[in-house]
């Protein structure tokens, strides 16, 4: 699964403009494909099938078929194919080689189920579209551009980053959640429950092809491999971090797996900052992008300095109490940093940041303070043992 970070996966990101690096993008458009993050990890894909090739001309003999490694290099023409497939061109997600060569391959295409996976994926778009125009003309955006805004009282301005972050998810949540159900109604990204897959990487456990079609009719399959984003998740997530693994899902996987891991640091904050500076340079030039991302890893440092120093001295129902504090924190710390995502420019973003006195930030800096002072671990270091999953009972997830 996946590859190394090095060599010739490294190099194509530098061959096309960032995403939004353009002067008509508005801060709503969901920006163009992502050909450069394809042709990324084909570079990656392709490096790994001459590292086992090479390791197996090396031992002398032949082994079977290694879990996600392609079957030979492709050519020009397979390529440009894979880069402008119709699936996901305008909108994601974001998919390898090796999933589009495995939806070109299905033995038994009539028999992976699309109808119903789609009714059921696409149920709650319509609600969220409703949600998103309601939201957008009640609190709209250009408000916060106005003098007239500034003079508001400051529970008013502080109230007004929730209502434009949540048209900011609806709008996402929508378009998203339609691109999934392009690739559903093409089988695109198909795969037996078996093979435990996940989120842009694919299948995790080796699952053989069925060899006839009544076998693989009485396959259960799943869509993890193209979902992009999980709805339930982002919004009842308790961290900040884990609320990045349910945003734009297969994107994270890329970052993870390309940027993430190639970091020049050891720090998972440290890592993640370097991961959130090519991620606003991968959106564009705007410093709207490098002011939001670029809280993030401030936000991370803090919460898990601070939670590894006192949520574990907590009773258990303190430390539902502490999650459920630290879900309201992270959703205004998102709120917060939407703010520069959607207004762009540096001086509108500061503007607003100022006129709630960097709540978000100052806030951020008492909390790491505290937790160094209180001997918390970094966030990398923390037991799984003490980390929430969401706030309410897993049945009540998304599907």
């Amino acid at each position: 699964m996946g590859g190394s970070c090095c060599g010739p996966g490294a190099h194509p990101v530098h061959l096309w403009p960032p995403h939004f690096a353009f002067p008509d993008h508005h801060p709503w458009d969901l920006g163009p494909h992502s050909g450069p993050a394809l042709l990324v990890s084909l570079a990656s894909e392709v490096q790994d099938l001459h590292l086992a090739q090479r390791k197996e001309m090396a031992s002398g003999f032949s082994k079977g078929p290694t879990l996600g490694l392609l079957p030979d290099v492709p050519s020009l023409m397979e390529t440009l194919s894979y880069s402008y497939c119709y699936v996901g061109i305008m909108t994601g997600p974001f998919f390898r080689y090796r999933t589009y060569l495995d939806w070109l391959e299905q033995p038994f295409p009539g028999a992976v189920p699309s109808l119903r996976p789609l009714l059921r994926r696409a149920w709650p778009a319509p609600l969220f579209g409703l949600l998103f125009l309601l939201s957008s003309h009640l609190f709209p955006l250009e408000a916060v551009r106005e003098d007239a805004f500034y003079a508001r009282p400051l529970p008013a301005r502080l109230f007004y980053m929730i209502p434009v972050f949540f048209a900011f998810r609806m709008r996402f949540y929508v378009a998203w959640i339609a691109a999934e159900c392009g690739c559903i109604a093409a089988g695109f990204g198909a795969y037996p429950v078996a093979a435990k897959a996940r989120a842009g990487g694919g299948p995790t456990l080796q699952c053989p092809p069925p060899s006839s079609p009544e076998k693989a009719a009485s396959l259960e399959y799943d869509y993890e491999t193209i979902r992009n984003i999980d709805c339930y998740g982002t919004d009842f997530c308790v961290r900040v971090r884990d609320g990045m693994r349910y945003w734009n899902m297969t994107v994270q996987w890329w970052l993870a797996q390309y940027i993430y891991k190639s970091a020049p640091a050891r720090s998972y904050v440290l890592r993640s900052a370097w991961t959130m500076l090519l991620s606003a340079y991968w959106h564009g030039l705007h410093p709207g992008y490098y002011l939001s991302f670029l809280t993030i890893p401030l936000c991370l440092a803090a919460e898990g300095r601070l939670e590894s120093a006192l949520r574990g001295r907590l009773s258990a129902g303190g430390q539902k109490a502490w999650d459920w504090v630290h879900w309201f924190l992270k959703m205004r710390a998102y709120d917060y940093m939407c703010m520069g995502f959607v207004l762009l420019s540096w001086a509108d973003t500061l503007r607003y940041w100022a006129s709630i006195y960097f709540c978000i930030h100052f806030l951020a800096l008492a909390a790491l303070g505290l937790g160094l002072a209180l001997g918390g671990g970094s966030p990398s270091r923390r037991k799984a043992a003490s980390q929430p999953a969401s706030l309410a009972p897993e049945k009540l997830r998304e599907e």
